[in-house]
């Protein structure tokens, strides 16, 4: 499996400053060059362990066993959910925003997502409409 290593990514921008030149004892304008450190956040899912397969195919969902998992089903709503034990969810309808607890940013996930959450993750979801999944609680060291 291939890695990305994200790193600070670094950008150089002209500062134009006037400086006094002592030997002559008269102001010049110099350019000069700044380094300016770019933030790169990791993506969410990876900070909370979260796993997701983007439109997971149907070999896929039968090698799972997906059509055999529980259904849950609901309309626009927001609930707050805590994960006790790791949980595998194929999004059949409608999509999610998930915000962990303490965080200002979001997950989303859409129909056709395999999204595994992680025990002990919480978090906040989020349906603005009609949504449908199937679900499979797994024990550890299940994949």
């Amino acid at each position: 499996m291939a890695r990305v290593i994200l790193a600070p990514t670094f950008n150089s921008f002209p500062v134009k400053s006037s400086i006094v030149d002592s030997r002559r004892s008269s102001n010049t304008n110099r350019l000069h060059y700044g380094i300016k450190a770019m933030n790169v956040e990791k993506p969410l899912e990876e900070l909370y362990k979260v796993r997701v397969e983007r439109k997971v195919s149907p070999e896929r969902l039968a090698e799972l066993g997906v059509s055999r998992w529980s259904m849950w089903k609901t309309g626009k709503s927001c609930l707050p959910w805590d994960w006790q034990v790791d949980q595998l969810v194929y999004i059949e309808e409608g999509e999610v925003r998930v915000v962990p607890e303490g965080s200002k940013r979001y997950m989303q996930f859409l129909a056709g997502d395999l999204v595994r959450y992680p025990k002990w993750f919480e978090a906040d979801l989020y349906f603005n409409g009609p949504y449908q999944e199937r679900y499979s609680f797994r024990a550890y060291g299940d994949d």
